[in-house]
């Protein structure tokens, strides 16, 4: 299957907590355990909104489930998503959310950087991530992806306290990964990239299936 499979449990849409308050969201880019503040069972937190592109009343919503350290999301947003930018976003037919998920610690860290720009940052920064992919992941170790991490919020204009601020920001994250949980749970995703469109759930598909999805919905 072209996507990758979720490696965190469910459990009622709650992270659970394991020995000394942190937990193993799945395995990194060198496929070692990486442990993340844990959310106490039956937490409650902040859930955060989505971040909308298009128009707002436009008369499709596509939601994406991506992972930024996940390749075929990364392709996805290579091969399929410039096309869908120009051809349904920017012309007012598609409403696009991305939703992140988080395998691993290193998913959640470009979350950080790519939400410290707010709202008017966040999809450019987000493109980034998919489009230098391979690069900041390099040796997939935790020093190499901090600092390429930190290259990129710097190229897209953050400054290194803004950077160092949102990177230690625990319950900024904390609200991510609950947002995270809650909405993957309600959707039953299993996987990334996932689409939701208009409510229908779809695998990953190549740019001229999702453009014959689309022209139905629109009767075109």
């Amino acid at each position: 299957m072209n996507r990758r499979s979720l490696l965190l449990g469910l459990a009622g849409g709650v992270v659970v907590a394991a020995a000394g308050g942190y937990v193993a969201l799945g395995r990194g880019p060198a496929e070692t355990l990486i442990a993340t503040p844990a959310l106490a069972a039956g937490a409650t937190g902040t859930i955060l909104p989505d971040i909308p592109l298009g128009k707002a009343d436009a008369p499709i919503t596509l939601i994406e489930y991506a992972s930024f350290t996940c390749p075929h999301c990364a392709h996805f947003h290579e091969e399929v998503f410039t096309q869908l930018k120009r051809d349904y976003i920017e012309t007012g037919k598609v409403k696009f959310i991305l939703r992140e998920v988080y395998f691993d610690k290193f998913g959640l860290m470009a979350g950080q950087i790519a939400q410290c720009g707010g709202d008017l940052k966040y999809y450019g920064i987000a493109g980034m991530m998919f489009a230098e992919q391979k690069g900041w992941i390099g040796d997939g170790t935790e020093a190499t992806i901090t600092e390429n991490l930190r290259k990129i919020g710097l190229k897209a204009g953050l400054t290194p306290a803004q950077i160092d601020t949102c990177l230690k920001d625990n319950a900024r994250a904390e609200a991510m990964v609950m947002t995270y949980q809650k909405n993957a749970s309600a959707d039953a995703i299993e996987g990334t990239p996932t689409l939701v469109i208009n409510g229908e759930k779809h695998d990953n598909m190549s740019y001229e299936d999702l453009k014959k999805i689309l022209d139905a919905k629109l009767g075109g």
